[in-house]
């Protein structure tokens, strides 16, 4: 059993948030879910929006927030390059001034306060796989700095806070996720790769296709916040959270083509400017501290991501390759080759 709290959750109506809500609610918890209005979208909490205990309110963290709460998630940050890059001076300030303001509200209210950091703050790492003592390998000045200059800087904050003010924080450093209600154009691999082949666009990949990834399925993920949040004090250091399976992109294209049955080919692009070639977490201390290791094996979260992506484009949009069906996946077809390999 869960004590009865009233939780707030910042970037709540994004891809984790609204997982993070629903998950709050079935513990029987008051959620007050935040958000702008950027890149969140209220029909990833359409089937909350009637319960008791969920609230939306429209609000941009850069600006002082005034509730009561219990608790404190700040997911609030566009978290793809295709959206933070779109105004790169507001990413920063969602992540320092954001972090500024809720960290204010949770010394006001002797708040536990949650920060969704980023495997971004170890940059193109050079220590392989990272584990949260490595201090990163980031450049400060590149297109992607916003994003993880403003991460890193949000994570000082939340220290000093912590040492000056003795606010109770917890910290967590997100390794690539996917899911359900990733939006379709936010130019994640994982979501590009589905919806290019479910359209019977080619799969772009960037570079060579052997830069490495590792991906952990939304509902894992969700699981290693909750156990951060509810784990006893004395837990501020950072917690990577993310699943230690590593693939390449070549790997993660081939296992697309085969779960979705389409023929689309892989065609390749210059890869981006400080693109990290390797991503792996070191996740010792989730598991030794929080006793959270991941689930959900890749296979098979690519066949719940491809079943919604599927269902998605066929209300939207007249599908590209119509004898492409989620029967295939169904029925197993594809379970041999590069699949196999990839469970």
């Amino acid at each position: 059993m869960h004590e009865h709290k009233r939780i707030l959750v910042t970037g709540g109506l994004g891809f984790l948030g609204s997982f993070l809500c629903e998950s709050l609610l079935a513990d029987g918890h008051e959620v007050i879910c935040v958000d702008s209005f950027q890149t969140g979208s209220r029909e990833n909490v359409a089937h909350l929006r009637d319960h008791p205990s969920f609230e939306i309110m429209r609000h941009d963290v850069t600006v002082p927030l005034h509730v009561e709460a219990d608790e404190i998630f700040n997911l609030a940050c566009p978290a793809s390059p295709i959206h933070y890059q779109v105004d790169p001076v507001k990413t920063v300030k969602t992540s320092v001034m954001g972090a500024i303001n809720l960290l204010d509200l949770a010394r006001r209210t002797k708040s536990k306060i949650f920060q969704a950091s980023t495997s971004e703050v170890y940059g193109d790492p050079k220590v392989h796989p990272q584990p949260e003592g490595y201090w990163g390998h980031v450049n400060p000045n590149g297109p992607r700095s916003c994003y993880d200059e403003g991460k890193r800087c949000a994570e000082t904050l939340f220290f000093d806070y912590h040492r000056q003010y003795g606010v109770n924080i917890r910290i967590a450093r997100i390794f690539n996720t996917y899911g359900p209600r990733m939006h379709p154009n936010d130019g994640r691999v994982v979501s590009n790769f589905i919806v290019q082949a479910l359209s019977g666009k080619p799969i772009t990949i960037y570079g060579d296709g052997t830069q490495t990834r590792s991906f952990c399925y939304v509902t894992d993920l969700i699981r290693g916040f909750r156990a951060l949040m509810d784990a006893p004090d004395g837990i501020e250091l950072p917690v990577n959270l993310g699943n230690p399976g590593e693939f390449t992109m070549l790997e993660l294209a081939t296992l697309v083509i085969e779960l979705t049955g389409s023929r689309s080919k892989v065609v390749h692009l210059p890869l981006p400017k400080d693109d990290p070639t390797q991503r792996k977490p070191d996740i010792t201390r989730a598991t030794e501290t929080l006793g959270w290791k991941p689930e959900i094996p890749l296979f098979e979260g690519l066949q719940r991501t491809i079943a919604h992506f599927d269902q998605l484009l066929s209300r939207t949009q007249k599908r590209a390759v119509p004898e492409m069906s989620m029967a295939m996946v169904a029925n197993g077809h594809a379970r041999n080759g590069a699949s196999e390999a990839l469970r």
